[in-house]
């Protein structure tokens, strides 16, 4: 199905347990930088939640999967009114009790930044690998290994993924202080983090859960930025935060 922001169709899975409840939470899933709604590890995010009882809804934002928009026009705040629409039709649906929110790398920075916006109608959030440094970088001049004068940021940033990004994704994150959403964010929060990540360093992880005035650090012990090796840590993690936090038994 598609959810529609300001003319802009985003794709949108929405899955919902067998003999699902009149009344249950929902989360909100966003992928990360170049992603989609079917990786591997987005799919066994939503599948850990589902074998819960918790309903999900993976979106691709602007500009990648199969949602509407160019990648080389995407910039974070493209992706907030994003999630900030998506969240206002999750709210909508007669069937959903607490909603939470969780993303992983770029998506996990959207979920940090989000979760303060909409702190008042969400009950959690889990970002996984959050790559809430990208602010950080682009205000010294480095994006994901391409670098610039950030003071005189050129038209274009760099390829990825055979992908080019047009510089006012720079001047967008410059813009943005992560730290801000985390002093505001009070409410229960899951990061996992693999301590061999490649992409984001391990110790923003560290450092935002330090942060956070109620959060559940999990650290994937030799594992890659897409969980690589141990994608069952991960979703073990998600599994036995909700358990606690909708108090659901084995």
């Amino acid at each position: 199905m598609y959810i529609i922001d300001d003319g802009i169709r985003l794709n949108a899975i929405l899955d919902r347990p067998e003999n699902s409840p009149e009344k249950q939470p929902l989360l909100l899933i966003i992928h990360g930088f170049t992603g989609h709604v079917m990786e591997r590890h987005i799919i066994a995010f939503a599948e850990a939640a589902n074998d819960l009882g918790i309903a999900t809804l993976r979106v691709d934002m602007y500009g990648h999967g199969s949602s509407d928009g160019q990648f080389e026009d995407h910039t974070l705040y493209k992706w907030l009114t994003n999630a900030l629409t998506v969240i206002d039709y999750a709210r909508t649906l007669p069937f959903v009790s607490d909603l939470y929110v969780g993303g992983h790398s770029q998506g996990g920075l959207t979920t940090m930044l989000v979760g303060a916006m909409k702190q008042d109608v969400l009950s959690g959030i889990l970002p996984l690998s959050p790559a809430w440094m990208i602010p950080e970088y682009a205000r010294k001049g480095e994006l994901l290994g391409q670098f610039f004068d950030p003071y005189h940021i050129p038209d274009i940033l760099g390829v990825w993924h055979d992908k080019t990004l047009k510089g006012n994704y720079a001047r967008v994150a410059q813009m943005i202080h992560v730290e801000e959403a985390i002093e505001r964010f009070h409410k229960p929060v899951l990061l996992v983090h693999g301590d061999a990540d490649e992409a984001v360093p391990y110790e923003y992880g560290v450092k935002a859960a330090q942060m956070y005035t109620d959060c559940e650090f999990v650290t994937v012990p030799g594992d890659t930025h897409c969980y690589d090796y141990h994608l069952d840590v991960v979703t073990d993690a998600v599994k036995k935060w909700f358990r606690k936090h909708l108090c659901i038994s084995e």
